[in-house]
């Protein structure tokens, strides 16, 4: 099949998989998280907050998991964790997760959850886990010499995240995509084993295009090239004046051969909500400066809402902290259910 194919393919399921939504919002339960491992930037914001708020509106049950136990598949130890378990909330409010519409817990808070790993790690062999070709991606970008056991199983133990809660609906990037068919396939063996217990998850592609840092690699929280979403107004022109360009004046929107400067056109467009092409034609023979000024500018625009949001409720932790206190509740009586009917069937 040809990537255009391929392509056409994708879009086709994704437009009718977004009708089911629409036509019955009440039948998905989405599945989506984050590791705290730094503060949430733009790349997370239009690749994947913006939809979780839309889904939510649209009447959807959401599930945001701040998964802190996984942070440890890449690294030795869990630096500043508490520190970023509240940033990461505090974004979560700024951008629209409503705690009255969506559940917000954290990962080990809910110790049921994690007790079905030891099932769901019985249905998948070595091999599969070792051609993960995400994994092997997420390996060789990891802060450590040598990976342990936790990075191979980490696919597993997402799976025990989506399925707890018999979560059918996950919002993925393409990169994610072997991650969910792990899901997809403990789901079904364990439904072929022992009976039917779980939904295999469908994936709801983004079509967010992939936002660069300012070295002109992935915006990573962990690569240190992000633009972070608590970041103010003058750390936010600092960071986009230092990014990487070319030598070129003529500003184009070229992603395959203009990659850095395509990405802050892209950048500048979705701030701005505007077409890209159309940005770097205004944009012109005004070079880099040019370029690099109305980003700031479109960022800075765009996230101050946001930014004022994160400020109050950042004056009020106690109320925070209890928007996470009540999503765990929520977590553990679904997590304790499920497990229940796991041990049920398999006659533990």
């Amino acid at each position: 099949m040809s990537t255009a194919t391929a392509s056409a393919a994708i879009a086709a399921t994704t437009a009718e998989l977004e009708a089911r939504i629409r036509q019955a919002p009440q039948k998905f339960r989405v599945m989506t998280g984050d590791r705290p491992t730094g503060p949430l930037h733009l790349g997370h914001y239009f690749g994947t907050l913006h939809n979780r708020v839309r889904l939510q509106g649209l009447g959807v049950d959401v599930f945001v998991i701040i998964a802190d136990y996984q942070v440890l598949t890449d690294r030795d130890v869990a630096d500043r964790l508490g520190e970023h378990m509240e940033g990461m909330l505090l974004d979560y409010l700024a951008v629209g997760i409503d705690p009255a519409r969506s559940t917000v817990f954290n990962h080990s808070a809910v110790p049921a959850l994690n007790q079905l790993m030891l099932p769901f790690l019985s249905l998948v062999s070595v091999a599969e886990l070792n051609r993960n070709p995400t994994v092997k991606d997420e390996i060789a970008h990891s802060r450590q010499s040598a990976v342990s056991g936790l990075m191979f199983t980490y696919p597993v133990h997402q799976a025990a995240d989506i399925l707890f809660c018999k979560g059918n609906l996950v919002p993925v990037g393409q990169d994610q995509l072997p991650h969910l068919e792990v899901t997809r396939t403990v789901a079904r063996r364990f439904n072929e084993r022992y009976g039917a217990v779980f939904p295999e998850p469908e994936a709801l592609l983004s079509d967010a295009p992939l936002l660069l840092g300012t070295d002109g690699t992935k915006m990573s929280k962990s690569r240190g090239n992000s633009i972070a979403l608590g970041a103010d107004a003058d750390e936010t022109a600092r960071l986009i004046k230092g990014a990487r360009t070319d030598a070129e004046r003529y500003i184009t929107y070229d992603p395959e051969n203009r990659p850095g400067v395509s990405s802050l056109v892209l950048m500048a467009a979705l701030c701005l909500g505007r077409e890209p092409h159309a940005v770097a034609e205004e944009i012109g023979g005004g070079g880099a400066a040019v370029l690099k000024r109305t980003v700031t500018e479109a960022v800075n625009s765009r996230m101050a809402p946001i930014r004022a949001r994160r400020a109050e409720y950042a004056q009020d932790m106690g109320y925070v902290r209890s928007v996470l206190r009540a999503g765990n509740e929520r977590a553990n009586e679904f997590a304790s259910a499920t497990l229940d009917e796991v041990r049920g069937v398999m006659g533990t």
